[in-house]
């Protein structure tokens, strides 16, 4: 009885790499690893870890949750029927629009938040008319809210347009023949069967805020209390307070980990049964 040969998917994963391939990788392996190994053995000691409970770091802190979460919320609020749009219908401008939304990504953020000054400053195309009617979203906590979905929007609306387009057209087909509508097939069917993507998309976008920086020093500025997000306290503590720096820094750290190692986990078990 003849024996079926294993796949070639089977054989590489099993084969053992090269010498000199995984010196190549834990070349840049180590590189990438180190730096934050290191930061979070320093923030381990005691005095640094104390550093967390000063007052600018807490504000900091409850700040960056409450922008963040704000951000999230429109990011889903608004993303989702760009999303939907790009993945199910064809239409003229398609590809401007699509490279529009993923324009952020590649943008510096400096440069974003002087696109986001030039818009909605005192001075700028809407900031004057809104100046006028006693609306200030520069240097405020709106500001800030607005630079971080405009550079994490994308990838909430990368990953649900990907979701959206996997979802067999003819799920929702069904359902309009059973008398659903466009807007409660959308709702009842395909929102369901796209909440995985949904819910990759949504924690990328959030740990995308959370680290906001270039584009809200430009546009929000670092006022305490009211502006200066985590990532701001860090650039203004390293003049002040290493340790404070240091532990800020942890926390941030250990959060974008948790999250893309949550993530990558998650994905994972839910192509496993495929995969096999």
């Amino acid at each position: 009885m003849l024996r079926r040969p294993p796949s070639s998917r089977s054989a590489s994963q099993h084969r053992a790499p090269s010498p000199l391939l995984l010196l190549a990788a834990s070349v840049l392996a180590l590189l990438l690893a180190l730096p934050v190994a290191t930061l979070l053995l320093r923030a381990m000691r005691p005095d640094v870890l104390a550093a967390l409970t000063l007052p600018t770091a807490l504000d900091a802190l409850r700040l960056s949750l409450l922008t963040t979460s704000l951000t999230l919320a429109l990011t889903i609020l608004l993303g989702t029927p760009l999303a939907y749009l790009l993945a199910r219908y064809a239409f003229p401008g398609k590809r401007l629009l699509e490279a529009i939304v993923d324009l952020p990504v590649v943008l510096p953020p400096v440069v974003a938040g002087v696109a986001l000054l030039l818009v909605f400053g005192r001075r700028g195309l809407l900031g004057a008319p809104l100046a006028d009617a006693g609306i200030d979203l520069a240097f405020t906590t709106s500001a800030v809210v607005l630079a971080q979905l405009f550079v994490s929007s994308p990838f909430y609306v990368r990953a649900l347009k990907v979701a959206f387009a996997a979802v067999p057209r003819s799920v929702e087909e069904a359902a309009r023949i059973d008398g659903a509508s466009q807007l409660g097939a959308l709702r009842h069917v395909t929102l369901p069967l796209a909440v995985p993507g949904m819910i990759e998309g949504g924690v990328l976008a959030w740990a995308r805020a959370l680290g906001e920086f270039g584009a809200t020093i430009v546009f929000a500025g670092s006022i305490a209390g009211r502006t200066r997000t985590m990532p701001l306290e860090i650039y203004a503590a390293l003049e002040r307070d290493l340790d404070a720096a240091i532990a800020t820094s942890a926390v941030l750290a250990l959060a974008a980990f948790a999250l893309f190692l949550t993530v990558r986990l998650w994905v994972r078990a839910g192509a496993s049964p495929a995969a096999d």
